[in-house]
């Protein structure tokens, strides 16, 4: 870090997407039934895999971005993640009703921002506000 700001910003971040995941995670792991299909009617595959490991995966790292721990490595999976659900929960492409269409065009554009957020995630690391930060040696550039 080259300002001390510069973690309490990085922390925002991460409690912004955190939000989100955690909310999402939770809705889904509460309406699990509902969840499980409208996957199986947007034709995603192995659902009995999918569903249960997006749960996971929401809920987990909403987890792991609170406390930033693991940062780098959950900003690439992280945004592998939204890039996937994207294409596979917000086909906007195969709607034919223009609100929902336009409705499935802004969260899958809002699944790619969150993609470049992680990205970013990635290149900064957790900032000194974290686990990841506590565990960087004094001497290091606390970019983990």
């Amino acid at each position: 870090m080259t300002r001390p700001v510069d973690s309490g910003v990085i922390f925002i971040a991460r409690v912004a997407l955190a939000i989100l995941f955690l909310w999402s995670g939770v809705m889904k792991l509460l309406g699990y039934a509902g969840f499980v299909g409208y996957l199986q009617a947007k034709g995603v595959p192995f659902v009995q895999v999918g569903a249960p490991l997006a749960v996971a995966v929401e809920v987990l790292g909403g987890l792991f971005l609170v406390l930033g721990f693991k940062i780098r490595p959950l900003g690439i999976f992280m945004a592998v993640y939204c890039i996937v659900t994207a294409v596979l929960g917000h086909d906007f492409w195969n709607v034919s009703d223009a609100a929902m269409q336009r409705d499935m065009l802004i969260h899958f554009w809002k699944n790619v921002a969150m993609a470049g957020g992680f990205l970013l995630l990635f290149v900064t690391g957790a900032g000194g506000l974290s686990i990841d930060g506590a565990r960087t040696p004094r001497g290091g550039r606390g970019l983990r």
